[in-house]
């Protein structure tokens, strides 16, 4: 009888330590369930940005890899400079202004053009002629694969007079080297080298 009851005692003991195994086992699976999450929870929290919207409410807006977008922001900084270095009018204030700000964007390159065309006149019967110039950029080509960035534009030039339209195929090619962003330079690039590779008439339209 006495040895009926210890065995009972023992196999008592057994399962009691083994729901005590199970138990901790089962406590340390939660515990580190917690951890995980807790710890996933803050990465994610660290990727999202509040922003104070006129110091009344908060906006959330996600953070992401600043290098997704600069393919994006090359190529728009490569027709933002075009833009403003081939629309001309008849206005020396306004050609001065649109060089500013398009130098703001590119190296002595850029500025040796233009002063290139400047002495042969170019400018000078822009404005005596009354002639508007503008440009629509069809296509940006970057090659990321190397730095600095080799870049070819693909735009048509619209020379209007009077009298008539000369449209005009322009290719352009540069090099773009990461730079410092500001005001004046939002994307953060600078082109180097600039050079025009073609710029001849496709076709007259008489007005």
């Amino acid at each position: 009888m006495e040895f009926k009851t210890l065995r009972n005692i023992e196999n008592s003991f057994r399962q009691i330590r083994l729901y005590a195994i199970v138990f901790a086992i089962l406590c340390i699976g939660v515990v580190g369930y917690a951890v995980w999450q807790s710890y996933r929870f803050a990465e994610e929290q660290r990727q999202k940005i509040y922003v104070l919207d006129n110091g009344k409410s908060l906006m959330l807006a996600l953070s992401q890899d600043a290098s997704i977008n600069r393919p994006v922001e090359a190529r728009e900084h490569v027709r933002r400079f075009h833009e403003l270095f081939f629309t001309l009018a008849p206005d020396k204030n306004a050609i001065e202004s649109n060089m500013s700000r398009a130098f703001n964007l590119a190296d002595k390159s850029a500025f040796d053009y233009y002063k290139d065309l400047s002495e042969k006149g170019y400018y000078s019967r822009i404005i005596s002629g009354n002639v508007q110039q503008r440009i629509e950029v069809d296509s940006v080509v970057c090659n990321f694969d190397n730095y600095p960035y080799a870049v070819r534009t693909y735009a048509k030039q619209f020379i209007i007079r009077s009298s008539n339209v000369t449209r005009r195929n322009l290719i352009t090619s540069c090099y773009l080297v990461n730079s410092v962003r500001s005001d004046n330079n939002p994307q953060g690039f600078n082109i180097e080298k600039f050079a025009v590779i073609e710029n001849r008439d496709i076709e007259v339209i008489e007005r």
